[in-house]
C-alpha cells in the first residue's frame, strides 16, 4: 500500500511540474494565441484552446521538422518550435489541452 502511494505521489508531482513548464512555456505563445489560446493566429488558424495534447504534440513535431504549412503559418511555426525539446513539446502540449 506505502509503495503503491509513493507512486502515486510520484505521478501527481511530475504531473504539476510538467503543467507548470507548459505554462512558463505558453507565455511564447500568447502573442498569436491569445493568453487563453482562444485567438486565432493571425485571423486564419483555429483557436488552440483545449486541442488533445497528441494533436498539439503531432503538429508541433511537424512544424519543426518544416513538414507543416497550416493556413500558410509553416515558416513561423518552425521557428516558434525549433527550441522546443520533446519534453517541452509535450509540456506544452499538456498545458494547451487545459486551456479552456
Amino acid at each position: 500500500m506505502k509503495k503503491t502511494l509513493f507512486i502515486l505521489s510520484l505521478i501527481l508531482t511530475y504531473n504539476t511540474a510538467l503543467m507548470a513548464d507548459g505554462k512558463a512555456l505558453y507565455r511564447n505563445c500568447t502573442g498569436c494565441h491569445g493568453d487563453n489560446g482562444k485567438i486565432k493566429a493571425f485571423h486564419s488558424s483555429k483557436a488552440i484552446a483545449g486541442q488533445s495534447s497528441a494533436k498539439t504534440i503531432k503538429q508541433l513535431n511537424a512544424y519543426k521538422k518544416g513538414q507543416l504549412n497550416q493556413y500558410g503559418l509553416g515558416n513561423i511555426m518552425k521557428m516558434q518550435a525549433a527550441t522546443l525539446s520533446k519534453s517541452d513539446i509535450k509540456a506544452l502540449a499538456s498545458y494547451i489541452e487545459t486551456l479552456k
